[in-house]
């Protein structure tokens, strides 16, 4: 009888090949698992905007899954290499560590190095977005419950993304089961009424957002009063102003909610200053 060779093997694309040569980047547990955290910043003018708080969430973000063994020193240095190297003024910085690379399995072998990966990208101007203000939908908070990690596992803002997309909204506004405003897909949220500013406290839902931090310090210099309380898609319908606050857009008008037009359809006097005040953080 002819005897048959086994051997374990693997499919990239429709080449076939033995599983001990495909390369440690398609064993990654960030494919396999989204098992890795990442985390985003953004240059103004040549310049890195709050690096520290942005590496000491993403060193926060490593701990929160027990990713051990990773240099934060070391990422700094990175992260400002290949800034300086790309030449960027106004500049996109994206990096994720991973746990590592292995065979498919849901506990990570001993002993595993975890895998690093950084992107540096140019930013266009926003300025139009900013003058306009864009509209959003609301969409189901259907993330897991830890969404203070800032963790690789992202389909559900993919879903709520697209979802946008599909309705004529720029982004998508979470909501949970009690019927309050979590946070965007990929932003934070803030409403107006009066002198006071909405957002929602910090919890296990919500990012702990760099941007947010900087935003509320602009509210208070402005004379807002920052209320920490989460709001209603009903409140947000009826609020003086809406906007959001994103990493490599700072502040973002929202003038239509989920179908709605608010204030006058433009963005309001209290977004505006907010504007010019966080201007003065980038500078």
């Amino acid at each position: 009888m002819k005897r048959i060779d086994k051997m374990q093997i693997a499919m990239i694309g429709d080449k076939m090949l033995p599983l001990e040569d495909v390369g440690p980047e398609y064993l990654d547990r960030g494919i396999f698992f989204g098992d890795g955290v990442y985390e985003v910043l953004r240059s103004y003018n040549g310049k890195i905007f709050a690096i520290d708080e942005h590496i000491a969430r993403f060193e926060r973000s490593l701990g929160e899954i027990e990713i051990l063994g990773v240099d934060i020193d070391e990422i700094r240095t990175r992260v400002k290499r290949a800034f300086d190297k790309a030449g960027l003024a106004n500049a996109k910085i994206y990096f994720h560590i991973t746990r590592g690379s292995g065979k498919r399995d849901h506990l990570p072998e001993a002993n595993i190095k975890p895998n690093f990966f950084l992107t540096v990208m140019e930013l266009k101007d926003n300025a139009k977005l900013k003058d306009e203000g864009v509209a959003v939908s609301i969409y189901p908070d259907i993330r897991w419950k830890r969404c203070d990690i800032k963790s690789l596992n992202l389909l559900a803002n993919v879903l709520a993304k697209q979802d946008a997309e599909k309705k004529g909204c720029w982004e998508a506004v979470f909501v949970d089961d009690a019927s309050f405003i979590t946070e965007g897909s990929s932003s934070a949220f803030f409403a107006v009424a009066g002198d006071k500013l909405q957002t929602a406290p910090l919890n296990a839902n919500i990012l702990p957002s760099v941007t947010r931090k900087y935003i509320v310090k602009a509210a208070a210099n402005i004379g807002l009063k920052i209320v920490e309380e989460s709001l209603t898609p009903v409140a947000a319908r009826i609020a003086g102003e809406l906007f959001l606050g994103v990493t490599t857009r700072d502040i973002i008008p929202v003038v239509k909610f989920d179908g709605q037009v608010i204030g006058s359809g433009r963005p309001g006097k209290w977004t505006k200053l907010l504007i010019e005040e966080f201007k003065k953080f980038t500078t």
